[in-house]
């Protein structure tokens, strides 16, 4: 956490309001989101109980798990799933536009540019909290693998085809998720807490009724501080001893799973036991209207915990769509785009699902792209927002200044280039030591300077500009710091460099378990002194 962070947060238990962290929006919102409040049972990692899913805030789609035990209802919630967000997934797939991207020839081994396609827009999804975008993983990790009747005819429970596709899916934005700055798949509570400081701790911020009272408090007394209408969304329950205010967060509250859900699950078994053991059809058509009656009783039970998370969500977004965007948050969800296309491709392609585990090249890779991502993304979001920018300077990472005097002097060597020394005051702290390199933003690129010394008596430092002034003996118009004026500069690079490159999988060291698909050493067989 940043200095400016911490600041902000003693600033909202002082004033019992939500502090902001920004002043533009970090992460791209699409304009037709689709949101999914997912709900399991407790005591089962990852069995569905029911969700709320859409595009529209006023008309979600309710899914419903009647029996969580009955392995043939969990695939008809998965099935179910599939028909609503496949269409929406897929709605995105045919509107393309051109764009070169560098690939390698394979036969000069030369990197050229070629034409390709690039979906113009992708689908985004929008869950309540951090633990939803686990249980999107968790979902695509169960589905993928699925054996349809097609693939295998012999399989004890084939699934519905687009329930495997979906799982590919889900897999996919669950990844996506894991790279700083995507916004395929986002948490409202991780959107909130980026753009505002609250009085309470991090774990505390994921209750996404908390954080929107600490935020937006829209209900309660008059002068209630920010703590107290959290407190209230935790605790407050109705007449019944039912959450107000359930989390949804996918986890159900024990008070509702003992007191409602679990006497109307029992009531529902009982229903389809006696529909079952009906004797005429008289008896099956009135115990039919009693198992309808569970049903639809399970149902609202269900939609009754998950729309307040629901509301809460579209609430979240609207409160998101007040602040601007950044400036270089499209350049992130342009990565977004092409990653929806990749794999949009893949799966057109007839290409295998995702590996249950990465080889050891891909993993690498996948690591040091996130790497690389994570400190594109801290540097774009200073760039972006003062506010951000505030939080490296008081780190030392950053610091503004005003031109006082530029003396143009000229590199050694066989072609002189200029080399102007620019001599700035600033009031800030920032660590810097013989040569440091430091950057300012010059027409949307990085223009290098280096550090050589601080002047003690005058209070000033000099810096020498050493890139982006053009070929010739005289600096390009506007290369060049003027006298007067003020200018940011950074001790972190704009643009981040790529790691080392990594072999491909199939030149996998033996030392990192081989290529893909290598068998291991097989063990010493069994004998008879080894049994006692």
């Amino acid at each position: 956490m940043s200095l400016i962070s911490t600041l902000a947060r003693l600033d909202a238990v002082r004033s019992g309001r939500a502090q902001a962290l920004a002043t533009v929006r970090h992460r791209h919102l699409s304009e037709r989101p689709m949101v999914f409040v997912p709900l399991t049972t407790a005591g089962e990692a990852g069995a569905p109980l029911g969700a709320l899913v859409g595009t529209d805030r006023d008309t979600p789609r309710l899914l419903a798990v009647t029996q969580p035990r009955d392995r043939d209802l969990r695939f008809a919630f998965l099935a179910e799933l599939a028909e609503t967000v496949l269409p929406y997934i897929d709605g995105y797939a045919d509107d393309i536009e051109a764009a070169e991207r560098n690939e390698t020839d394979p036969e000069t081994g030369k990197r050229v540019k070629v034409e390709v396609e690039l979906c113009s827009d992708a689908p985004q999804l929008i869950v309540p909290s951090r633990a939803g975008i686990e249980y999107v993983r968790l979902l695509g990790r169960s589905m993928r693998f699925r054996r349809t009747a097609e693939q295998d005819p012999d399989t004890p429970y084939p699934a519905p085809p687009h329930i495997p596709l979906l799982g590919r899916w889900l897999t996919h934005y669950g990844e996506r998720a894991r790279v700083p700055g995507s916004s395929l798949l986002l948490a409202a509570t991780d959107l909130l807490g980026r753009h505002w400081a609250t009085g309470q701790s991090s774990l505390e911020d994921q209750h996404l009724g908390a954080l929107l009272a600490w935020i937006d408090p829209t209900s309660g007394e008059a002068g209630e501080s920010g703590a107290e209408a959290a407190l209230r969304a935790e605790l407050e329950r109705d007449g019944d001893g039912q959450l107000v205010c359930p989390p949804a967060g996918p986890a159900t509250d024990p008070a509702f799973d003992n007191k409602l859900l679990a006497p109307a699950i029992d009531r529902y078994d009982r229903a389809r036991k006696a529909l079952a053991a009906a004797e005429d059809g008289l008896a099956a058509d009135a115990h039919l209207g009693e198992l309808a009656a569970a049903e639809r009783h399970i149902r609202e039970l269900l939609a009754a915990q998950m729309r307040p998370t629901w509301d809460a969500v579209w609430r979240a977004l609207d409160l998101l769509r007040g602040l601007p965007e950044g400036a270089r948050a499209a350049d992130r969800w342009t990565r977004d785009r092409w990653s929806y296309t990749g794999h949009r491709d893949r799966v057109r392609a007839g290409e295998p699902p995702q590996p249950r585990r990465d080889d050891a090249v891909t993993a690498a890779q996948k690591l040091a792209s996130r790497e690389t991502a994570q400190a594109q993304l801290e540097a774009q979001e200073a760039l972006d927002d003062p506010l951000v920018m505030a939080g490296r300077r008081l780190a030392g990472e950053a610091f503004t200044s005003e031109v006082l005097d530029v003396e143009m002097t000229m590199s050694e060597g066989k072609r002189p280039s200029p080399r102007p020394l620019v001599t700035v005051r600033t009031d800030d702290a920032p660590h810097l030591g013989e040569r440091t390199k430091v950057y300012r933003s010059l027409d949307g690129r990085p223009q290098t300077a280096e550090f050589v010394r601080y002047e003690e008596e005058a209070g000033v430092l000099v810096l020498r500009v050493t890139d982006k002034m053009g070929r010739g003996k005289e600096p390009a118009p506007g290369s060049v710091p003027e006298k007067g004026e003020r200018i940011c500069w950074t001790l972190f690079e704009h643009d981040q460099r790529g790691g080392p490159q990594l072999p491909d999988p199939e030149a996998t060291p033996w030392t990192h378990g081989g290529p893909p698909g290598a068998s291991a050493e097989r063990p010493d067989p069994v004998t008879a002194e080894d049994i006692l």
